[in-house]
């Protein structure tokens, strides 16, 4: 690690502050220079203890849940739902957001993301992102590239670069979870989040606004109002600290957890300055169910495939979305397609599409200004559906929806799922955990897996479930009951098939040993790990 007040050679003799550590990396320069070095410090000094308080909230809020309380709506905030209040009105270049593409901050998918025709692209440090030190500065650096639009990429004889017409880039920076470990300050680590914004927001702010945009950002895994609370707290800091106008900051929350869907109007109180609306984080939020309640039989979730967006429990969630943010005149996004076109298997795609066609057209009719895609091929099926519905409208905030109405039993009514456990749904979680963990600790967190985009959601999904089946002797189809022992022989059985899956060398060059310890440490153990990430971390590079 580079330590100030020590020079480092290595690094071109640039100091780094005192009391920071900075591991090495060739483009240390670049990204940790004294001034952002410094500016990321300070945001971590100032607020990494209200965010060790908040994470001590969480895991007691945990122990209430695991003891049988129910979340609610909070009598305590009834004043905020029930007031006259809106958000700030967006800028202009998020007044039309109707379909947004997202992807990790690999240079040539970023390329190709602001080139696909989206009218936003989320830049993802986080679920897509497997946070090796080198994806971590590397992705800084092509942020900083991008808001100058100097991002190119000479590769493979072929050529990139970006268009004169590009999506409008957001960042997603990593939860209030993590920590980044290659980031060291007074003797502890930094929040991952702070790091990530920090950055971005001083290498990038003044740039985004002298170009006509601004620092636009995606909030990842909020439960609750005072998390989000935090997040304002930062921004005003940051806005302070650069002499950057408050309420350039703008910020898309994403509802990805079942707690905070209770805390919707609260969440975008808070950021009312700064807010850009919210985004049905669908996969995060099953996880959220499954994770919340793990102990309770009577939120055990069916087959990933039977958890569709019309089923009672995620049909009021989304709905009291759309309803609450047009409330507050502020942008409702959609949920993710992640499908990917398989152009050699037309039959699949088509059935595929089918099924994206359906969710995107339900979404633009119940509300949603916009919505999300993973593969640049669903951005032409996604805007199908929401030209349609919106016409030459930039969205449908003015669309109230007071037919709605959500209690709490509504959002919390998982028995009413439907759907069954079977040997297919349990397979395809082993396999879809495995494939997912070794391209993850490989350093890849956004993988291609049976036509499918899955990111570290997806894979959360996968254990958590495997993890719900054990406790509860869930049985399959077949009158099998779940066990440890019958999982481990899975999990021998889905090697396999992986092995044929994949040409010999790429199985052979993924970590497969350390994803499947890390994968029967977090759905095998007796108790439920928080986030698989927490544990696989230790293993990266």
């Amino acid at each position: 690690m580079v330590e100030g007040p020590v020079v480092d050679g290595s690094v071109d003799d640039t100091p780094i502050p005192d009391g920071v550590q900075v591991s090495d990396h060739p483009r240390l320069v670049d990204v940790f220079t004294p001034e952002a070095t410094a500016f990321v410090a300070d945001l971590v000094r100032t607020f990494r203890d209200r965010r060790s308080r908040l994470l001590e909230n969480r895991r007691l809020r945990q122990v209430a849940l695991d003891a049988g309380h129910r979340p609610d709506f909070l009598p305590e905030t009834a004043e905020v739902r029930n007031g006259n209040w809106s958000v700030a009105p967006p800028p202009k270049d998020l007044l039309d957001r109707r379909v947004e593409i997202t992807g990790p901050t690999d240079r040539k998918m970023m390329i190709n993301a602001l080139n696909s025709g989206a009218r936003v692209f989320m830049a993802d440090l986080e679920d897509s992102t497997s946070p090796t030190w080198d994806n971590v500065v590397e992705g800084q650096v092509n942020l900083h590239d991008a808001t100058r639009r100097d991002l190119d990429l000479r590769t493979g004889g072929r050529e990139y670069s970006l268009n004169d017409d590009i999506a409008t880039l957001m960042v997603r920076p990593r939860g209030w979870h993590l920590d980044e470990a290659h980031v060291v300050v007074d003797g502890r680590a930094a929040p991952a989040s702070l790091v990530d914004f920090g950055l971005a927001f001083f290498h990038n702010a003044r740039e985004a606004l002298d170009r006509g945009t601004g620092p636009y950002f995606y909030l990842p895994k909020l439960e609750g109002h005072l998390e989000a609370r935090l997040w304002n707290d930062v921004f005003c800091h940051a806005q302070d600290a650069l002499g950057i106008p408050r309420g350039s900051v703008r910020a898309t929350v994403l509802i990805e957890t079942i707690l905070a869907a209770f805390e919707m109007d609260e969440i975008l109180f808070e950021l009312r300055d700064h807010s850009a609306g919210l985004n049905a984080g669908r996969w995060d939020y099953i996880f959220s169910v499954a994770k919340k309640f793990a102990n309770d039989p009577g939120f055990v979730l069916p087959d990933r495939s039977d958890v569709t967006m019309t089923v009672p429990f995620m049909r009021a969630y989304t709905e009291l979305m759309v309803s609450t943010c047009h409330r507050r005149e502020a942008h409702a996004i959609g949920g993710m397609a992640a499908f990917i076109p398989n152009r050699r298997d037309p039959e699949v795609t088509a059935q595929a599409l089918s099924k994206v066609t359906e969710d995107k057209r339900r979404e633009a009719h119940d509300g949603c200004d916009g919505t999300w895609v993973a593969h640049p091929d669903l951005i032409a099926v996604a805007r199908t559906e929401f030209d349609a519905v919106l016409g030459k409208r930039p969205n449908q905030i003015d669309r109230q929806r007071p037919d709605v109405s959500v209690t709490a039993d509504n959002l919390l009514c998982v028995d009413l799922t439907g759907g069954a456990v079977t040997t297919g749904g349990l397979e395809t979680n082993v396999y879809v955990g495995l494939q997912y963990l070794a391209s993850w600790l490989a350093g890849t967190g956004a993988a291609a897996i049976r036509n499918l985009m899955e990111d570290a959601a997806t894979a959360e999904i996968s254990r958590a479930q495997v993890w719900q089946w054990i406790r509860h002797g869930s049985q399959l189809e077949d009158g099998r009951t779940v066990t440890p022992d019958l999982v481990r022989d899975v999990i021998d059985t889905q090697m396999a098939v992986i092995a044929e899956d994949l040409d010999p060398d790429t199985y052979h060059d993924l970590p497969f040993d350390k994803a499947r310890t890390v994968f029967e440490q977090v759905a095998l153990a007796g108790e439920f790990t928080e986030f698989l990430t927490l544990p696989a971390y230790e293993l990266l590079d």
